[in-house]
């Protein structure tokens, strides 16, 4: 048997680059579609039928003033319609992160979006990756953060979207494979 082809959509407002990276990452591990969320908080009319047909939605958005972006946030609102009529109901759901700081209230806006999942009766993915957190540990190793509820990345103020930690990128691009995965396993598509 072979398993039915699973769709997963990244939703993700980024404001330097760094966010959009890591929304890369997740991508390319559930081999998802990119959707980004613009300047003026909105995505592409027809974005909104890629998120209604897929198996998994995965939010993104970096961490300002202790939660996501004013962008993703007048998106999350624009979600009430597809809440009204139930659209997004059972489809699993996921989220990242990123801030300049270690810890910068990331946590909050991965509350957010696991909160916006619940409201649409989401069933939520957590990150599964066991956190480095021995003295050996390194900048680049997985899960370097200490998260279980989703990857959160750090990005230096003063760096560029090239100088992420190739172990934040690689946590984003673990937790793809895992939303994929557990879709998979929720999937009411019929398996050959």
């Amino acid at each position: 048997m072979t398993k039915a082809t699973i769709t997963t959509a990244v939703v993700y407002h980024s404001g330097y680059g760094h966010t959009k990276r890591v929304a890369e990452a997740v991508a390319r591990g559930a081999s998802a579609e990119l959707i980004a969320i613009d300047a003026d908080g909105n995505i592409p009319d027809s974005a909104w039928d890629t998120l209604d047909a897929a198996d998994a939605i995965i939010f993104g958005s970096p961490t300002y003033m202790g939660g996501p972006s004013w962008q993703f946030k007048k998106f999350a609102d624009a979600t009430s319609k597809p809440w009204f009529e139930e659209k997004w109901k059972d489809k699993v759901f996921g989220g990242f992160t990123n801030s300049a700081t270690i810890n910068g209230d990331k946590l909050n806006t991965l509350q957010y979006f696991l909160l916006l999942a619940g409201q649409h009766g989401g069933i939520w993915v957590s990150l599964a990756i066991k956190p480095s957190n021995v003295k050996a540990s390194k900048r680049d190793d997985p899960n370097r953060m200490g998260s279980y509820v989703g990857p959160m990345a750090q990005s230096d103020a003063d760096a560029a979207p090239e100088e992420m930690s190739v172990g934040d990128l690689e946590t984003a691009r673990r937790y793809g494979v895992r939303v994929a995965e557990i879709a998979g396993r929720f999937s009411d598509t019929p398996v050959a």
